[in-house]
């Protein structure tokens, strides 16, 4: 290899491949747009919009915004299978940028009622539910063989970076310029992001590629011998089937399942708690979105270096979860909501690179497409459920209260996992530390969303 050659290769992906990081650029912007969106709106309708049913009103806006990702799955899979993936990706952005125009439009007229935000919501989360795993698929087609690993890594770390800018934006932007500054940002990212696209030229797509049966499916087949019979199986293969012959793996996801419908309510319950407890605006509401991001972060890079069984470090991190969690009941004050979510940032991080890693070294390689498909429709099917239950509950009951009910709900899952990698016989033993990196899109612990 030349010198000029090895010099190019020393310069980040995104940077000495023009094509990949035009669509990476694309994926910060719409990811960025999507979340300064939710935590801004959710932040006018605890703090401006709302009301005495500010709790109600902001659970069910997210409960709208996430059911897209988890109902639209099957058919965002066969549009993105059937579809040119740049047509895919420049349309989604565009309809999103167009909605949110229009939404703006109507925003910067006349404040608008409530549910033109719910109906935004559902349009602009439908649209992110095709462009990520469409982004995710095509990323074969825009880099070498030899970069896709690193291309992942930058694809999978985007939704840190995206919701740490876009949450702490949101609520700034709220207070500044209204609900009408929201979307209009919005609109202007998604559709400087279908600008990016649309300009970005994708070379043909290999055989591999276009076969590829789903939007998550690896680039090469199941079995990863190239012969096709691997994506046949998992194409098959009755997910039921998969977890029968996975008990441990089974017992560990209804654990994250049972503690994701109390550490996602973090998302109802810190506006709520900055609104009532802390009196405080929307500066408030993105330091802690920041420690939550910034939090997950760390544990993104740190978690693999932790000593222990996999379920010996998850038990751990959410026993201080259930802490950090509850320490703002017990002790009111900006700091202490702070520190709280930056740690439980950090457990998220962790959780998610230890059992993500552990999943793939258990489940086997045919089974992982349908596996972490139903892994992540499972996970997210909680979050609209834990976002209207705790939404109720912050119309009937104090904020701080709520963080308490946090804590002591996760405390039992934390007991149950710890006891699931004690008495399964099929338990891993202590394994080699997975690889630092990002944690990937679907973690098993969703409040680092």
């Amino acid at each position: 290899m030349t010198a000029g050659g090895t010099a190019a290769r020393r310069l980040p992906l995104v940077l000495r491949n023009r094509r990949f990081g035009a669509v990476w650029a694309a994926q910060v912007l719409t990811q960025a747009a999507g979340r300064m969106f939710q935590v801004g709106t959710v932040w006018w309708l605890v703090g401006h919009a709302a009301g005495a049913d500010r709790g109600l009103a902001s659970g069910a806006f997210l409960a709208v915004s996430t059911l897209p990702a988890v109902v639209l799955a099957p058919a965002a899979a066969a549009l993105i299978a059937r579809r040119p993936h740049r047509t895919v990706l420049g349309a989604s952005a565009a309809v999103a940028g167009l909605a949110a125009l229009g939404t703006a439009g109507w925003t910067y007229a006349a404040t608008p009622p409530p549910v033109v935000a719910y109906g935004a919501a559902l349009l602009l989360a439908g649209c992110q539910a095709v462009f990520d795993p469409c982004l995710t698929t095509s990323v074969p087609e825009l880099v070498e063989d030899a970069d896709i690993e690193t291309a992942t890594g930058f694809e999978l770390g985007t939704q840190s970076l995206a919701g740490l800018a876009g949450g702490l934006l949101g609520p700034l932007v709220v207070d500044g310029t209204g609900p009408a500054g929201v979307v209009a940002g919005c609109a202007g990212a998604y559709l400087l992001a279908a600008s990016l696209i649309g300009a970005t030229r994708f070379p043909a797509p290999d055989a591999r590629t276009a076969e590829a049966p789903a939007a998550n499916a690896p680039a090469t087949d199941g079995d990863g011998n190239g012969d096709g019979d691997g994506d046949a199986r998992a194409r098959t293969r009755p997910l039921r089937r998969i977890l029968s012959e996975l008990p441990f793996i089974r017992r560990v996801l209804l654990c994250f399942t049972a503690a994701n419908l109390f550490t996602t309510a973090v998302f109802v319950v810190m506006p709520l708690y900055t609104r009532t407890v802390l009196h405080a605006d929307g500066s408030t509401v993105a330091a802690l979105e920041a420690a939550l991001g910034a939090g997950t972060l760390v544990g993104s890079f740190t978690g693999g270096r932790l000593p222990g069984a996999p379920t010996a470090v998850g038990a751990g991190c959410l026993v201080l979860m259930a802490g950090a969690l509850g320490l703002p009941g017990l002790a009111a004050g900006r700091a202490a909501a702070v520190a709280s979510m930056a740690v439980a940032g950090w457990c998220v991080g962790v959780i998610g690179v230890r059992f993500v890693a552990l999943f793939q070294r258990l489940v086997p390689a045919g089974d992982r497409p349908g596996f972490f498909a139903v892994m992540q429709a499972l996970l997210g099917a909680t979050f609209p459920v834990s976002s209207l239950v705790f939404g109720l509950l912050g119309d009937h009951l104090p904020a701080r209260t709520l963080c308490l009910v946090q804590a002591l709900g996760v405390l039992p899952v934390a007991a149950a996992l710890w006891w699931t990698g004690r008495c399964a016989p099929d338990g891993p033993a202590p394994s080699a530390a997975p690889q630092d990196g990002p944690a990937p899109a679907a973690q098993p612990i969703g409040a680092g969303r």
